[in-house]
């Protein structure tokens, strides 16, 4: 899985912070061999003020065969709100690869002949 880490202006990137975000999404969703590549982008929303909840993480998990799944989190602190990002992207990604499961598990429901040919027919 291939973790892309992005920041604004606002936020000082460092290897540290790296390694804080690849930890935190390795360890939320790395049991999803679907996940192809998540992007995260890290900001925050008030600039240098750092008021608190301001910071902010969004992850987008681009998945194979599925749309990109995106969740975003508001926090006091960039760790805060990278927790919070990743725990909100292992609940979506359950739910959304969980129905792409379940829908491939279901058998189509059986056709009576007799219906199907009143409709193909063309009397």
């Amino acid at each position: 899985m291939e973790i892309n880490v992005n920041t604004d202006n606002t936020i000082d990137r460092h290897q540290g912070l790296d390694e804080r975000v690849r930890e935190a999404v390795e360890s939320s969703i790395g049991r999803f061999d679907q996940v192809r590549r998540v992007d995260v982008h890290l900001s925050n929303q008030n600039g240098q003020k750092h008021a608190d909840g301001d910071n902010y993480c969004m992850m987008e998990a681009r998945v194979a065969g599925y749309e990109p799944v995106v969740v975003h989190a508001h926090a006091e602190n960039l760790h805060l709100s990278i927790s919070g990002a990743a725990g909100k992207l292992k609940r979506a990604l359950d739910s959304a690869l969980g129905r792409l499961a379940d829908k491939n598990k279901r058998e189509p429901l059986p056709v009576d002949a007799e219906s199907y040919k009143g409709l193909t027919d063309n009397e």
